[in-house]
């Protein structure tokens, strides 16, 4: 396990905190597109989860994750300064009802929104609002898609116009990261060895990875009791085996790893104001390894896609 590197005291972030907009309703899904069990009340069902998926399944979250990836780069391609997070989720929502499927955070648990968006020292489940993303910032954009009876999980984080250096390394850091913890995944790998594979990333930089937000194990269910820790723990000996299917979804912070929770319920912030960034990807353990199954339709997924470029560079803010 590779400790965390101790650093010097940072430089104030780039930019002034977040403070939140104006959020509005939430958007509608046409009658003919079948819901999770949860849409109309907000409570997922309670029964018990199973962490091995049956083909059938897998088969269908193979369409759901390309759904989900598909959307996630059509808001990419949207991504610029002057551009709001409920424009981004206005377009994250209609590039998944066009394919069929349900936004999947679409009143989880109340959520009020068709994906997330965490801008700046927001570590996840940022909500979508009026907010304008100004030059320099980074925005993560996480995407859900429900059809076929599975969901499909993906995310990335996006440099809005000139972003800074430091700001720009976390990013990319995060994500090699996030690949490292995938590379592990294989029949017979214990759970730790993805949060290790993940710090080893991480600690040597001086960054602090987040705890108390991990990846999950997902298919008919939104989130199942199979949990991914981003971090090592040798408690976390569950043996990985064909037929699972996880999220890995680091958040790297580039300061301290401690947070904060806005009274919104949802929004999570770094205690420092310090930025975090995160990816994710929908594994699948196969027999001899494992299988991304948030791919897109054509190309690569949003997270090498997009790898290093500052969108809207010169963008119209007033757009």
């Amino acid at each position: 396990m590779s400790k965390r590197k101790r650093r010097p005291a940072l430089p104030p972030p780039p930019s002034s905190p977040v403070v939140p907009g104006l959020i509005g309703p939430m958007r509608t899904v046409p009658p003919g597109i079948v819901r999770p069990d949860y849409a109309a009340t907000g409570q997922p069902s309670e029964r018990a989860s199973r962490a091995i998926r049956t083909d059938d399944e897998i088969t269908a979250m193979r369409v759901a994750g390309r759904v989900a990836a598909d959307a996630l780069i059509e808001v990419g391609r949207h991504v610029r300064p002057g551009i709001t997070t409920d424009e981004l989720d206005r377009i994250g929502h209609e590039a998944m009802v066009e394919a069929g499927s349900f936004p999947s955070t679409l009143n989880y648990r109340g959520y009020p929104k068709s994906l997330c968006t965490s801008v700046n020292e927001v570590i996840c489940h940022g909500i979508p609002d009026a907010r304008r993303l100004q030059d320099g910032d980074i925005v993560n954009v996480d995407v859900t898609a429900y059809i076929e009876g599975v969901h499909g999980d993906t995310s990335a984080t996006f440099l809005v116009g000139d972003v800074d250096e430091r700001s720009a390394q976390l990013v990319a850091d995060t994500r090699e990261a996030m690949h490292a913890g995938i590379s592990v995944v294989r029949p017979g790998a214990r759970i730790y060895e993805i949060g290790r594979a993940i710090e080893d990333v991480a600690n040597p930089k001086g960054y602090g990875v987040v705890r108390e937000f991990i990846g999950h194990g997902i298919g008919d269910q939104f989130h199942t009791s199979l949990q991914i820790p981003h971090y090592y723990d040798p408690r976390n000996d569950t043996v990985l085996l064909p037929g699972m299917t996880f999220t890995i979804e680091p958040m790297v912070n580039l300061g301290s790893p401690k947070l904060e929770m806005w009274d919104d319920g949802w929004t999570v912030v770094t205690r420092d104001l310090q930025r975090s960034a995160q990816f994710e990807h929908t594994i699948l353990v196969t027999e001899d390894g494992h299988e991304l199954l948030t791919l897109p339709t054509e190309g690569a997924p949003a997270d090498v896609r997009f790898a290093g470029e500052r969108l809207g560079v010169g963008a119209d803010v007033t757009d």
